[in-house]
């Protein structure tokens, strides 16, 4: 499937007011600690707390006014976007979610009127149920990332912010089922083809990065992360997200649980931002040393939806336990 900038652009007037049009701040600590102008494209103030609101919004108020409902399968912000989406119209929504996800994710998809079904200990379980929902019930499934529209609606983020700094010269994507990636790079590489985008996953489970090195999707085993938001399969029969990821990223970068950790303690203790885990691997990659570039930065806070009592462990410097998973603390300049 052709999939171009005119894509986004479309999608940019469908979202227009409702999801668009979210700061771009620059980070005086990462600037001193990168060596360069380090901007921050704060996602995590969207309506819903997470940039997945902009794909979400372009696929599900594209539909005909003949569908009846939608279901998707989510780690919780995607889910939380179709549900808003889905009220938004008027329609029915379900989404479908594995135990890994946080309780306050499930709990705020609820709130937003959708009904949620846990199903099994991976994403792809959760998909599954999803496009069985599709053949069973009738609904239309809205992909978290392989979906046209889904992608133009994250893309729009790449047009924000090349419009606003046309002299980026690294761009740093969280990266998981590779909808924000290909949809941003997509952007990001027909405003200034010379920009390098750089996707940034997590070093336990990451499924595009391992893909794109098999030279197709495969699977691969998934784990509890600080970046839970990243977790989950990109679908073995991956038709678009997989290819634009593996056509237009430059490099794709791993952190680990301690340098997402830290990172998450450096934007909320020198920028005051809270956000998620899945927000924070750019800072992550750049503060690690996995990461250099020759001009501006950019990358994407994308989520604000976390469980709190965790975060304020973090921030104090505790020992968490994340699933099977213990991050160890450390107080923040120590």
């Amino acid at each position: 499937m052709d999939f171009s900038l005119a894509d986004i652009l479309a999608a940019r007037r469908v979202i227009r007011g409702v999801a668009d049009a979210t700061p771009f701040v620059p980070s005086p600590f990462m600037t001193r600690a990168s060596g360069q102008d380090f901007l921050l494209k704060l996602e995590n103030m969207q309506p819903i707390g997470a940039f997945k609101l902009r794909g979400a919004v372009n696929a599900v108020m594209t539909l005909p006014d003949t569908v009846g409902g939608v279901t998707c399968c989510s780690t919780g912000n995607h889910g939380r976007g179709v549900a808003f989406a889905a009220a938004r119209r008027g329609m029915k929504a379900v989404i479908c979610m594995s135990k890994l996800v946080p309780q306050a994710k499930v709990d705020g998809i609820r709130a937003l009127g959708a009904d949620v079904r846990i199903i099994g200990t991976t994403q792809d379980e959760a998909m599954y149920e999803s496009q069985r929902l599709c053949e069973t019930e009738g609904l239309v499934e809205i992909s978290p990332f392989d979906d046209p529209k889904v992608i133009a609606g994250q893309g729009t983020i790449g047009l924000e912010m090349l419009e606003a700094r046309p002299d980026l010269a690294t761009l740093l994507v969280p990266l998981s089922g590779g909808g924000l990636a290909a949809g941003v790079s997509v952007a990001a590489k027909a405003i200034s083809p010379k920009i390098r985008v750089v996707g940034i996953t997590m070093d336990r489970g990451a499924a595009m990065y391992a893909s794109i090195r098999a030279g197709h999707p495969v699977e691969v085993p998934e784990y509890a992360s600080l970046a839970d938001s990243l977790g989950g399969g990109i679908g073995l029969e991956n038709r678009l997200s997989f290819p634009l990821c593996r056509d237009n990223l430059d490099d794709v970068v791993l952190v680990t649980e301690e340098e997402i950790r830290h990172a998450m303690q450096v934007l909320y203790y020198e920028d005051r931002i809270v956000a998620e885990g899945a927000s924070v691997v750019g800072l992550a990659a750049v503060l690690a040393g996995k990461v250099a570039s020759d001009g501006p930065i950019g990358t994407i806070v994308t989520g604000r939806n976390l469980d709190m009592a965790a975060f304020t462990r973090i921030m104090a410097g505790e020992d968490v336990q994340i699933g099977d998973l213990s991050v160890k603390g450390k107080h923040y300049g120590a």
